[in-house]
């Protein structure tokens, strides 16, 4: 917890755990949930007491099908790289504050039902919040939609492992297929896998992670 619940006074909380972390500022009746890292591996269990339990499967599916709804031209504007072999999240642990260039296709230049689609797939996100105060966010999303960049990377089969971001002034998502760590033994090849994913969610611009005074301090006063 960091200060205490209050109508007026600014507070909020961490849940902080390695494949869920949470951060939860609260000011009156403003909420800001970020910086969110969601994961899991394996993100499907085939075996075991939960065997059949899934997560970030729609994330997975729809980042894909919005892909899939873009023509060849739109396509080679957001394919960053057709390949995909490495970890290609940007926004995560260790990387706080961390400036990301705008790449891949202009949302300005998608038509009606496709900007459409990619907001919906922005709220699979956003709607981790209560409704009100996801109503609120995907507004500001919404208000910068012309502004936003959608990037990505590896391929577009039904198996296929890949990147994508969804970038703009007020909302930095990426999902990223990653390469196995605690089932490293199941996959001696050690490339991305559909059975690790990580997902990060950040305001950009927000310094959402804070400032690290102490570096600042060093930078210019070294002892």
């Amino acid at each position: 917890m960091m200060g205490l619940p209050s109508p007026e006074e600014p507070w909020g909380w961490q849940l902080d755990e390695h494949h869920l972390v949470i951060n939860y500022f609260v000011l009156g009746d403003q909420v800001v949930m970020s910086p969110v890292f969601l994961g899991g591996e394996p993100v499907v269990a085939e075996s075991g007491k939960y065997a059949g339990n899934a997560i970030l499967q729609h994330e997975q599916d729809q980042g894909l099908a919005f892909l899939r709804s873009l023509s060849d031209a739109q396509r080679r504007e957001a394919i960053l790289y057709p390949d995909k072999t490495i970890n290609n999240i940007l926004a995560a642990a260790s990387s706080d504050n961390v400036t990301v260039d705008y790449a891949g296709l202009r949302v300005s230049t998608l038509v009606d039902s496709q900007k459409q689609q990619l907001l919906e797939l922005v709220g699979l996100y956003v709607g981790n919040l209560c409704e009100g105060h996801a109503r609120v966010r995907m507004e500001e999303v919404e208000q910068h939609l012309d502004e936003t960049t959608f990037a990505w990377i590896g391929g577009t089969t039904d198996d296929a492992v890949f990147y994508y971001r969804i970038h703009s002034p007020v909302v930095l998502i990426e999902f990223d297929h990653q390469r196995p760590v605690g089932t490293a033994h199941l996959r001696p090849e050690d490339v991305p896998t559909r059975q690790h994913i990580h997902v990060v969610v950040r305001t950009p611009n927000g310094n959402d992670y804070g400032k690290d005074l102490l570096r600042q301090h060093l930078e210019v006063h070294p002892h």
